[in-house]
C-alpha cells in the first residue's frame, strides 16, 4: 500500500501532467495563424448591432457567437483537426478547447462573422437567406501553407436568422458531423467537421412539422473547408423574381459582383487567375470549372448511393464540395425514386433527380453572371460540359465498383458482351426489381472468383446466395410497394396520365405506375414464385457479368496471370465498394444514446466510418441489412 506521502506525490505528478497537457492544447489554439483574407477583400456590413435585417451591398456581417450552458464534447475528428495543425490528444477534458469550439470563448486571431447569401428553395427564389446559424471564425494558415476556413454551426443568432434562433439541436448536429467525415473517407468532396459539442441549453423544435414540439439540447459543430462560398453567394445580385416577388439585397451592384468573382478566382482557382486570358475568358473558364466540379461531385453521390435531400442553390458549393448536411440519406434498399427528405413530398430532390437538379442550379448560377458574360455563352458551357463530365466520372466509378478494367463504350458485335453503360443499367434494374441493399450487394460482388480459376463454380453459387440474402423478402417487397397505394402523388400522376396525353412519357408518372403494377403482381403470386423470380433476375445479370469478365481475360493463357488479375480486380472493388456507410438507423442509434449522455456509440460509429473500406469484425453489426422499419426512418429539414 502506498504511503500518504507517495500517494500525495503521485497526485501532484498526475495533476501537473494534466495541467501541462491543458497548456499544450491551449497553446496550440492560441498559436493558430489566422489570415481572414475574405473579410479583408470583400465588403463588411457597416451595421455592428446583431438584429435581423436586410444586408445591402455587403458579403458579411460581424457577429459574435452566443455562449452555451455547460458545453461537453460528444466526439471529434483527429483527421479534421490536423488540417488546423491541432493535436487531438487530451481534448476530452480540456475546458478551454471545448469552450472555444462551443463559441463561448473566442480563439485569438478569429474574427466572427456571418455570410450573406440568397437561394432558390425548392425551385423558387427566396431572396436573402444567409448564415442564420453558422458563424465564420476566420481562415487558418497551417504549416503546409494551406488555407482553411473555420466555422461554428449552431452558434447563435445572426442578422440572417430571420425568425429562427440560430441554434442547432444535437440530432441534426451529430448527423452532419458523422456524415461530413464519412463522405471524406469515402472519397467524396465535402466540407469537414472537426468537433460536435452538446450543451445544457435547450430549445423547442417540431421535428416533423406536425405540431409535436419538444425541448431538445443545443449543439455546435465546427466545420472546415477551403471556403463556404455557394451558388447563392452570388445570388445577392439577382433581379426581381416575378414569381416570388423577391430580389437580392445587392441587386444591380455589378461592381461588387465583379469584385466577388475576381476574389473567388484569385483565391480558389489560381490556375485560371495566373493564365493570360482576358477577364471575360477567365470568367468563362471559372464557370466551366464550377460546372465540371459539380458534375463530378453528383456522379460520386450517385455511385455511392448518397441522397443530399435539399439541393437548393444556397446548398451548392462553388468548389464542388458536399455542403450543408440536413435531411440526407444513404440508400438502403435500392430505389431510384428514393426521397430522403420528408419535406419534399413531390420528390424534387429524389436520388435519381440529383444530376438534373444540379444542372438546373448551375443555370441559375449562370443567370446572375449575365452582366459579366452573356447567359447564352454560359448555357452553352453547361450543355457542352455537364453531362459529358458527369457520365465519364459516373461510368468510370461504376466500372471500378464492378471490378472491370477495360472500357467498353458501345456494345460489341458479340451481343452477349455488354458495354459499361448497359451492364451498369442492367445491374441497377436487377437491384431495383429484387429490392437489393445498395451498399451490401456491391460489396458482395468480391465473392466471385473469375472463370478459369479453382473455385469459380462454387463462388458463383455463394455470390448468388449472398445477393439473395441482401434482397427484399416477399413481405418486405409487398410492404414497400403497398405504400404507393396511399400516396397523393400517385393519384395525381394517374389523373395526369388519364387526362393529358403529353404526360404519358413523364418519368415520374411511368415510375409510379410501375410501382403500382409491381404491387399488383406481388398480390398475384406466392412467396416461392417471388423468390424464384429474384433468383432468376440475379442469375441473368451474373451471367452477363461473367461474360464481360471472360472478355477481359480472354488473352490470359497463364494461370498466374489470371490469379494476378483476380487479386487486382478484388482489390479495386474493395477500394470503391464500402463496407460501412452512415445509414439512418445507425445515426439514430448514436443520437439516442448521445441524448442520454452516452457518447460511446457515436465515437464507435465514427471509428468505423473513418475506414469504410476495411473489414473489421468489431463492426459487423453495421453491415447488417436493415429491416423495413429501419429503412423507413423519417428525416426532415428540422434542425
Amino acid at each position: 500500500m502506498l504511503s500518504r506521502f507517495k500517494l500525495w506525490q503521485s497526485l501532484i505528478i498526475i495533476n501537473n501532467t494534466r495541467q501541462t497537457m491543458f497548456s499544450i492544447a491551449k497553446k496550440s489554439l492560441n498559436d493558430l495563424i489566422f489570415d481572414n483574407q475574405t473579410l479583408k477583400c470583400l465588403p463588411i456590413d457597416h451595421v455592428e448591432e446583431n438584429y435581423v435585417r436586410t444586408v445591402k451591398n455587403a458579403c458579411y456581417s460581424l457577429v459574435n457567437p452566443t455562449p452555451l450552458d455547460n458545453p461537453r464534447l460528444v466526439c471529434y475528428s483527429s483527421d479534421a483537426l490536423r488540417l488546423l495543425d491541432l493535436n487531438s490528444d487530451s481534448i476530452d477534458d480540456d475546458d478551454y478547447f471545448i469552450n472555444c469550439f462551443a463559441g463561448n470563448t473566442l480563439i485569438p486571431g478569429s474574427q466572427p462573422a456571418a455570410h450573406c447569401y440568397c437561394g432558390h428553395q425548392f425551385g423558387v427564389f427566396a431572396g436573402q437567406l444567409g448564415d442564420g446559424a453558422a458563424i465564420y471564425l476566420g481562415e487558418v494558415i497551417n504549416s503546409r501553407q494551406e488555407r482553411w476556413e473555420l466555422q461554428l454551426k449552431g452558434a447563435g443568432p445572426t442578422p440572417f436568422s430571420r425568425d429562427a434562433d440560430g441554434r442547432k439541436v444535437l440530432r441534426s448536429s451529430l448527423r452532419e458531423f458523422l456524415c461530413s467525415e464519412a463522405m471524406h473517407n469515402l472519397g467524396i468532396p465535402t466540407t469537414r467537421a472537426a468537433t460536435c459539442i452538446v450543451s445544457d441549453t435547450k430549445i423547442v423544435r417540431d421535428q416533423f412539422y406536425d405540431g409535436h414540439q419538444k425541448l431538445e439540447p443545443c449543439a455546435v459543430i465546427s466545420r472546415i473547408a477551403p471556403a463556404f462560398l455557394r451558388f447563392g453567394s452570388f445570388e445577392i445580385f439577382r433581379k426581381l423574381d416575378p414569381s416570388s416577388g423577391c430580389c437580392g439585397p445587392s441587386v444591380g451592384n455589378r461592381e461588387l459582383l465583379q469584385t466577388m468573382i475576381d476574389f473567388t478566382i484569385k483565391s480558389y482557382f489560381p490556375n485560371i487567375f495566373s493564365s493570360s486570358e482576358s477577364p471575360v475568358e477567365k470568367y468563362k473558364s471559372f464557370f466551366c470549372d464550377v460546372v465540371k466540379r459539380t458534375a463530378k461531385l453528383v456522379a460520386r453521390w450517385q455511385a455511392f448511393g448518397f441522397v443530399h435531400g435539399v439541393l437548393n442553390t444556397d446548398n451548392m458549393s462553388i468548389l464542388g464540395l458536399t455542403i450543408d448536411y440536413g435531411p440526407f440519406g444513404f440508400l438502403d434498399r435500392f430505389d431510384p425514386d428514393h426521397i430522403s427528405n420528408t419535406s419534399d413530398p413531390d420528390g424534387r430532390y429524389s436520388f435519381k433527380k440529383q444530376p438534373e437538379i444540379c444542372l438546373w442550379n448551375l443555370l441559375k448560377f449562370a443567370e446572375v453572371l449575365d452582366s459579366l458574360v452573356p447567359f447564352a455563352e454560359l448555357k452553352t458551357i453547361v450543355k457542352d460540359s455537364y453531362y459529358k463530365t458527369f457520365s465519364n466520372e459516373y461510368i468510370d466509378l461504376m466500372r471500378k465498383k464492378l471490378g472491370l478494367f477495360k472500357k467498353i463504350t458501345e456494345n460489341l458485335n458479340d451481343e452477349e458482351i455488354l458495354s459499361d453503360k448497359k451492364l451498369i443499367e442492367k445491374y441497377l434494374e436487377t437491384l431495383d426489381l429484387v429490392g437489393g441493399d445498395y451498399t451490401n450487394c456491391f460489396r458482395n460482388l468480391n465473392i466471385l472468383i473469375i472463370p478459369g480459376l479453382d473455385g469459380h463454380e462454387n463462388s458463383m453459387e455463394q455470390l448468388q446466395n449472398k445477393l439473395m440474402e441482401q434482397s427484399s423478402s416477399f413481405e418486405e417487397a409487398k410492404t414497400f410497394y403497398k405504400r404507393f397505394l396511399h400516396s397523393p402523388m400517385v393519384y395525381m400522376n394517374v389523373i395526369l396520365l388519364q387526362n393529358f396525353q403529353n404526360h404519358s412519357d413523364n418519368e415520374n408518372v411511368i415510375s409510379m405506375l410501375q410501382k403500382l403494377e409491381r404491387y399488383k403482381h406481388l398480390n398475384e403470386i406466392d412467396e416461392h414464385e417471388y423468390l424464384e423470380q429474384c433468383r432468376k433476375n440475379w442469375n441473368e445479370w451474373i451471367s452477363a457479368y461473367i461474360k464481360r469478365i471472360e472478355f477481359e481475360t480472354k488473352e490470359f493463357s497463364d494461370k498466374d496471370d489470371l490469379i494476378k488479375y483476380d487479386n487486382e480486380r478484388r482489390a479495386l472493388m474493395n477500394s470503391v465498394n464500402p463496407r460501412y456507410v452512415l445509414r439512418n438507423h445507425l445515426a439514430q442509434k448514436a443520437i439516442e444514446k448521445a441524448e442520454q449522455e452516452n457518447f460511446d456509440e457515436a465515437r464507435r460509429l465514427l471509428h468505423a466510418l473513418e475506414k469504410p473500406f476495411n473489414e473489421n469484425p468489431d463492426f459487423d453489426d453495421y453491415t447488417e441489412r436493415p429491416t423495413s422499419s429501419m429503412c423507413t426512418l423519417r428525416v426532415s429539414c428540422s434542425s
